[in-house]
């Protein structure tokens, strides 16, 4: 046990790299990556029951305590994120699929790794994990309403077949590792260390599907499928953070609600696009996923080096 916790630890460490190997893997031997398709979904599955395990009912709490700063985030997250995510994909001129995937990406609720990312930029990890676990919970009926809503031009949007399969593999498995935890406290204490091992595996492989599926739309439009990408998450990152700034909250509040509103589950975005639309639609949450792991290791070493200010978070000054 002691091997595989060391184990997880690095994986957990070189996340970044690993998701960058898994899409190189994928361009390498494409023909075996698409084998992996079926299983995406059941690897999302697996993914969000992990994160069920890492909550608790009193992380939920810093909603009631501190509605304000949830809100402003929430409220960030579900606009920013598929605004931006549209007027990139229309500026840059895509074809429907790919639109279709960048406001997938953008509806997607917060990202796994975006708690861990906040941790390590010094901002306020309490904050950061309640903005996840509500996002998620909210994204059965905002995410398909807001593709409906700017990408229904584009192709038709089944805004309820999406509901239900968020319903089936994100909000199960999250209410499943939730339950089980409430159960079974102390044996699920002693495997949390050895959950980024099965997460980060679940991405890598999801990574190299899509990429594998996507090899030769990759090699036409690579490049500037990835200025797109890398243009969203920045300006995630910045306007969550500005926002934050605008809404006055403190320094810590700001950092995590720039994080969470830059980095998003693009494993469902994923799994959405390629269970309802066609895999070029995943291509662009295929590359955020390596990207914003890279981003958020970056901006996660900048703030780590400046201490935020000395003024209390709101889920910090009882």
């Amino acid at each position: 046990m002691a091997v595989v916790i060391r184990i997880a630890g690095f994986v957990g460490r070189w996340f970044a790299v690993l998701v960058l190997l898994g899409a190189a893997a994928g361009m390498a031997v494409p023909d075996q990556a698409e084998r992996i398709e079926p299983a995406i979904p059941v690897l999302l599955g697996v993914i969000m029951f992990g994160m069920g395990l890492t909550l608790r009912p009193a992380d939920f709490g810093v909603v009631l305590r501190h509605p304000q700063a949830v809100a402003i985030g929430l409220v960030a997250q579900f606009l920013v994120m598929p605004l931006i995510g549209y007027g990139v994909a229309v500026l840059l001129q895509f074809p429907p699929l790919l639109v279709v995937g960048m406001v997938l990406v953008g509806a997607a609720p917060g990202g796994t790794a975006s708690n861990v990312i906040v941790y390590l930029a010094r901002g306020d990890v309490a904050l950061s994990v309640a903005m996840t676990s509500v996002s998620t919970m909210l994204a059965p009926v905002l995410t398909p309403l807001l593709v409906l809503w700017l990408a229904g031009s584009e192709l038709p949007v089944p805004a309820g077949a999406m509901l239900l399969t968020i319903l089936q593999v994100v909000i199960g498995p999250v209410l499943g590792g939730l339950v089980l935890r409430m159960l079974a406290a102390r044996w699920v204490e002693r495997v949390l260390p050895v959950l980024p091992l099965v997460s980060v595996t679940g991405i890598v492989l999801v990574v190299a599907a899509v990429v594998g599926l996507n090899a030769e739309a990759i090699m036409g439009t690579g490049v500037l499928l990835a200025l797109a990408v890398i243009l969203h998450n920045a300006a995630g990152l910045a306007l969550g953070y500005a926002v934050a700034k605008i809404g006055r909250l403190p320094e810590s509040t700001r950092r995590a609600v720039g994080v969470e509103v830059g980095m998003q589950n693009s494993g469902l975005a994923t799994t959405l696009a390629t269970e309802h639309f066609a895999a070029l639609a995943a291509l662009p949450a295929a590359l955020f996923s390596v990207w914003h792991n890279i981003s958020g290791a970056l901006v996660a070493w900048f703030w780590a080096r400046r201490a935020p200010a000395a003024d209390a978070s709101p889920t910090r000054s009882e």
